[in-house]
């Protein structure tokens, strides 16, 4: 099967698990027992008929089934809604989207940098000091949580004042020049960066370690040692190949669970991306912002998975795509 019918197959096949999800979303946000508007009921200035205008304006005054047909037939038409903030869903996702996504691809790239390298290095010498050494580098990664981390960064940077705290930018951003701005961009990317790079690389470096002692095992693998081909070629030309691609699958799983992971990040670090807006949206119960994060977040995961792969097939070509 070529590669633009397999992506038109998969975008088919996405479609029924999308609707399902949005469904499941819905039903799940609708159930919580959070009143969107709260906080207008609790001010004794407003009118009962404000709030009945604004349950009105959201669609809150409709029956649950009416309001998920008139949020997809809005989505299917382009439009997101309005956030229970006033402002629109779409310029919203936008603004945050971009941030997490820069946030996302430097975690992923810094992840699969410093996890192959070092998940090689630990199956060549196994049982020496540099596989101990990322054997215990790991250990701390898989069992210390997220948000833990990030604090202990965050206090680390309050006590050395070597690095910025919260948000993506400075007060004085926009006073500052083009290379000055990017690098005080870069300077609040570090501790957001370091928290989710950290968390992940134990998984992928382990799992690199795993695939490669299972290859090195292998007969076409004793074979080249017994033709006498040197052990670095052996290794980087033959051995690793097939044992990076298992790897490569776990790419699209990236996406989604970064996602996920930086919600608390971002809560911690102030930072402002999509995961952070949900959450909010979440304890707000803003159902538009919440549903259009989600079904975001689904689509990522749909996306990351067809580009992995895609991306397979490209390193493996004995790989076929059905």
């Amino acid at each position: 099967m070529s590669i633009p019918i397999y992506i038109l197959k998969r975008i088919l096949q996405a479609l029924p698990l999308l609707l399902i999800i949005s469904i499941m979303s819905f039903t799940m946000l609708k159930l919580a027992p959070i009143d969107p508007l709260a906080h207008l009921r609790a001010n004794p200035a407003i009118s009962l008929s404000a709030i009945k205008a604004e349950e009105q304006r959201l669609g809150l005054d409709k029956p649950a089934p009416v309001q998920y047909a008139i949020w997809i037939g809005n989505i299917l038409r382009g439009d997101m809604g309005i956030s229970t903030s006033g402002a629109s869903v779409f310029v919203l996702l936008m603004q945050r989207a971009g941030n997490t996504l820069i946030l996302s691809v430097l975690s992923i790239a810094f992840t699969w940098l410093i996890a192959i390298p070092a998940g090689v290095a630990a199956a060549v010498d196994r049982g020496k000091f540099i596989d101990k050494f990322f054997g215990i580098l790991t250990s701390i990664g898989m069992s210390m949580p997220t948000f833990l981390f990030a604090l202990l960064l965050l206090m680390f940077a309050l006590a050395t004042h070597w690095l910025p705290i919260g948000g993506l930018t400075s007060p004085d951003f926009f006073e500052l020049d083009l290379p000055h701005q990017i690098l005080d961009e870069g300077k609040h990317l570090i501790i957001p960066v370091i928290v989710l790079t950290f968390v992940s690389l134990a998984g992928i470096q382990r799992q690199m370690r795993a695939n490669l002692l299972d290859v090195l095992r292998a007969e076409y693998v004793r074979t080249a040692r017994a033709k006498g081909l040197p052990e670095h070629t052996v290794i980087y030309h033959h051995a690793l190949r097939n044992a990076v691609n298992p790897l490569i699958t776990l790419l699209g799983f990236e996406f989604s669970a970064l996602l996920s992971g930086a919600a608390l990040t971002e809560t911690v670090l102030a930072y402002p991306g999509l995961g952070r807006l949900t959450l909010e949206g979440v304890l707000t119960k803003d159902m538009n912002l919440v549903m259009a994060s989600l079904m975001l977040g689904a689509v990522m995961l749909i996306v990351g998975n067809l580009l992995a792969d895609v991306l397979l097939k490209f390193v493996d070509p004995r790989i076929t795509l059905e």
